[in-house]
């Protein structure tokens, strides 16, 4: 959804950003065919193609998605270095950060055949420790990186704010997500904005049927 959000932010803020968002279908290993592969190299979810460049431009990891959005719109990124720095400082942590929430938390708690208590123990003390230090930092400050809503926002809302507004693995009560008061707040304050509420259903099969949006190639498809 990081993709998404930030570029039906983008269309809300005026710049030309309209696309496309075809639904890759990992249940049946589309990400695997060689089309999609051209793309990503490493078979994962999101990619995309900017046909507005020649050569076209390829872009895949959502990091980089996020970065190439927001340098060529000039948009959702701050404008000095320092303060490149801090935002850029944020998206790397949720992309460094968040494996220990989905590929280990969220797999031995949730999916994982057995349940195994040393991995249940380590990846819950690492998520609720990056947690805390989310929530820490926003002690003091409305967004990620101070007062300007960006792309750290973005990314880190795509994990963080899931897991406390929307018991991401029925562990909400586990995890005691309502303790992280500040990412509780930071997180209801994004979901309220428009644009967020539509990335979000975008290439989304599951949950209520209508609101999906499977596929997304205008603005008429969110009615």
């Amino acid at each position: 959804m990081k993709a998404t959000i930030l570029l039906e932010e983008l269309l809300e803020a005026g710049k030309d950003a309209e696309y496309d968002a075809f639904l890759v279908k990992i249940g049946d290993n589309e990400q695997f065919s060689s089309g999609f592969v051209e793309i990503n190299p490493n078979s994962k979810i999101p990619a995309l193609i900017d046909i507005s460049t020649n050569p076209e431009t390829r872009v895949f990891e959502s990091g980089a998605i996020l970065l190439y959005l927001a340098e060529k719109f000039n948009a959702f990124i701050p404008d000095s270095l320092s303060e490149r720095a801090e935002c850029f400082s944020w998206l790397m942590w949720q992309m460094g950060s968040t494996p220990y929430v989905g590929g280990g938390f969220g797999h031995f708690y949730a999916y994982a055949p057995e349940k195994l208590e040393y991995p249940i123990n380590r990846y819950t003390m690492e998520t609720k420790r990056l947690l805390d230090v989310l929530d820490k930092n926003l002690e003091k400050r409305r967004f990620v990186c101070g007062n300007e809503y960006n792309i750290a926002d973005i990314a880190n809302y795509s994990w963080y704010g899931y897991i406390v507004l929307h018991d991401a693995y029925q562990a909400s009560e586990f995890l005691d997500v309502k303790s992280y008061k500040n990412v509780v707040r930071w997180a209801q304050e994004i979901e309220e904005r428009p644009a967020v509420e539509r990335g979000k259903r975008v290439n989304r099969p599951w949950g209520d049927e209508k609101t999906r949006v499977l596929e997304r190639h205008s603005s008429a498809d969110f009615k």
